[in-house]
């Protein structure tokens, strides 16, 4: 992976669509809106950026989070969002009462990875068991030392993505399980963003310091971070470290992924910009997922995503 390639596609992310640092001109007239997760936003920005080159087609990418850019999504104030889960019932429902139907675009996988500072001599692995134990509602744990008595009686300083993330949802579900709809998902002494990098710059502050965020964001700062190995059974026999050889053969489970775009069908129909920003996106765009860390899907998968978009735009022809 390049990283200056990966740096900028963040920084376009982060600036919320000011596309001006990477050779595009604050005048540009944008033509396509993107908000949503910020796991998927730097695939976004980096397509985005290649297809103002080949194309001549702007867009903006934010990062919003993938629930406020579900609900953008749903208002019609984009025309794409990015999402590290899938569409809600609730978001779904939403989108159609306001007359149009969201289209499904898997588009790469990302393996949600644990982190903590490389001083951290003590944690190379967590079992589920202990990732639950860590961030369950009303959790015990406060120092390292309630996890294993071996490692240090140290405060654990946690980092992770706020409530509107997908990120969020996505562990809450693979880790924690189902959660009663009264009580908190999970424990609320942490520091949250919806900016991964706010997230990584938290672990790289502090020796006694963990956090989760999407692969790409593990790999930009690989020097200054390191990936904890994830293991389902009790004694840790059967611990993955996060990879990309591991997350694309399904063997880093369960925090393994699939990220998404959701489309507004009505832009898809109605603004030939759109289709075919979507179009590069699924086809040569996908280049650009493995230079901004992630996974590129199995062919049947992508191809799927392929026909998809070859299907509802022959709804415009007939």
């Amino acid at each position: 992976m390049r990283k200056y390639r990966l740096g900028c596609s963040l920084a376009i992310a982060l600036c919320g669509g000011l596309l001006a640092g990477c050779e595009y001109q604050e005048t540009a007239q944008y033509v396509v809106q993107v908000a949503g997760s910020s796991t998927v936003s730097p695939v976004s920005s980096a397509v985005a950026e290649e297809a103002d080159k080949v194309l001549g087609i702007k867009a903006t990418v934010e990062t919003t989070g993938t629930g406020p850019g579900m609900e953008r999504l749903s208002r019609k104030e984009c025309d794409i969002s990015g999402a590290s889960r899938p569409i809600k019932e609730k978001e779904l429902e939403k989108c159609r009462q306001n007359g149009f139907e969201p289209i499904e675009f898997e588009i790469c996988i990302d393996g949600l990875t644990v982190a903590v500072h490389p001083e951290n001599t003590w944690c190379n692995c967590l079992t589920i068991e202990q990732l639950k134990k860590l961030w369950e509602f009303n959790s015990s744990v406060q120092k390292w030392s309630d996890l294993d008595p071996s490692w240090p009686n140290e405060d654990i300083k946690l980092f992770g993505p706020d409530h509107d993330s997908g990120t969020f949802d996505y562990f809450i579900e693979a880790v924690i399980g189902d959660v009663p709809e009264e009580q908190s998902p999970c424990r609320t002494d942490y520091t949250q963003s919806v900016n991964d990098t706010t997230l990584v710059d938290g672990v790289k502050g502090s020796k006694y310091s963990l956090g989760y965020f999407g692969f790409a964001y593990y790999l930009l700062n690989q020097q200054d971070l390191k990936a904890l190995g994830i293991a389902k059974s009790a004694d840790g026999s059967d611990c993955v470290v996060p990879t990309r050889e591991t997350i694309g053969a399904g063997d880093y489970v369960p925090l393994s992924r699939p990220l998404f775009i959701y489309v507004n069908k009505e832009s898809l129909l109605t603004k030939p910009e759109v289709a075919k920003f979507v179009d590069y996106y699924l086809n040569a765009g996908q280049s650009e997922v493995g230079e901004v860390g992630y996974i590129e899907l199995p062919s049947e998968r992508i191809d799927k995503a392929r026909e998809t978009l070859k299907q509802t735009l022959a709804e415009r022809r007939n």
